[in-house]
């Protein structure tokens, strides 16, 4: 293992010094994908040069003992000993995850779209419950959090919502997160006191860059409208609103969150290059979908993946089996218990594999 660590440490460097290379840095597309490539392996490089020197101590505190009469000293060094191999262990462990290769797209930002589903007005509700928990997670992270586009429901929630999330890997954070999520409870509506079953949709989209895709403007059709809902007076009259057309894709994108229409257009676009970029990154998701079940969710959006029972206070992850009776503060977004036990079962199967 320290061969093929030391291997990763000289390859850390040697693109350490690209980056310097004016060459590289005037090439934007080589220099993003190297700055990647760095910052992925830096945690491997640090662990590394954690488990060169635990080894380095072992190696010399054996000696010493080989040739140590004194009690006192023996016992010190032989406790030492003991702290350090204690340490080593754990650091295999942590090493072994370490080098299982990373999903490329883990250190992207998000496009986060919520949609209601089967259940009417209750659907809507819940994908307002769900777009909470997950800004309240999202605030926690420390991440940021730009509104795109929203169609609220009749009697509250959303219809649909639409948002960017960037932030330290937030796509890989997320991922696990798309797919069917339902929700058993009393609506609001409800006079009889019945539990009725809603969903909602979640999809996590990896971020496209301007590097990922070249989009041909002249494949583009630009509308602008007269935004509506709240806002201020200038939402009415004002042609802020953006409307984009991916003409040979047929993928439409509209933001009227913000009152500029420079600002709307950029955040129309950054969702139109992640909606043409996901046709190629689905291809990929559908093939690792088929073996691994963690990772049945993100290759395919129809799957049921989590049900919220209120009358039970029971949030269940069929994937994994995982069922925890905290929902209320679940739905609060205190989600990361479900997101760390779907990366641990995910990271087993990964480990599988490399096996």
């Amino acid at each position: 293992m320290l061969e093929r660590l030391a291997g990763i440490h000289n390859r850390w460097l040697e693109i350490g010094e690209q980056m310097n290379n004016p060459a590289v840095i005037a090439d934007m597309k080589r220099f993003v994908k190297l700055n990647r490539d760095y910052r992925e392996l830096e945690p491997v490089v640090e662990a590394y040069m954690e488990y060169k020197n635990i080894v380095e101590n072992i190696d010399s505190t054996k000696e010493m003992l080989q040739s140590e009469t004194d009690a006192d000293f023996i016992e010190m060094a032989k406790a030492e000993l003991s702290d350090y191999e204690k340490r080593k262990t754990a650091l295999d462990d942590i090493i072994k995850v370490l080098l299982i290769p990373k999903d490329p797209e883990d250190a992207k930002n998000i496009v986060l779209e919520i949609r209601a589903g089967t259940g009417g007005d209750e659907a809507s509700i819940f994908a307002g419950d769900l777009f909470r928990m997950y800004s309240k997670y999202i605030e926690t992270k420390g991440w940021k959090m730009d509104i795109v586009e929203i169609t609220e429901g009749t009697m509250g929630g959303y219809k649909e919502i639409v948002a960017n999330v960037s932030g330290k890997d937030v796509y890989g954070t997320m991922k696990f997160e798309s797919g069917v999520h339902r929700v058993q409870r009393v609506p609001k509506t409800e006079t009889q006191g019945r539990v009725h079953t809603s969903a909602a949709t979640v999809a996590v989209l990896p971020e496209a860059e301007e590097f990922d895709i070249d989009l041909n403007p002249a494949d583009i059709r630009k509308d602008t409208y007269c935004a509506s809902g709240p806002g201020g007076q200038s939402v009415n009259t004002t042609y802020s609103a953006i409307r984009l057309t991916h003409v040979p894709s047929g993928i439409v994108v509209t933001c009227q969150d913000e009152k500029s229409q420079l600002k709307n257009l950029n955040k129309a676009m950054s969702v139109l290059r992640t909606r043409i970029y996901e046709i190629e990154h689905q291809k990929y998701l559908d093939e690792i979908s088929s073996k691994r079940k963690t990772m049945v969710s993100t290759g395919d959006r129809s799957a049921k993946i989590r049900t919220y029972n209120w009358p039970q206070g029971r949030v269940t992850d069929h994937r994994i089996g995982l069922t925890l009776y905290n929902l209320p503060s679940i739905i609060d977004g205190n989600i990361q218990e479900i997101i760390d036990a779907l990366q641990l079962a995910e990271n087993a199967e990964r480990l599988k594999e490399e096996s």
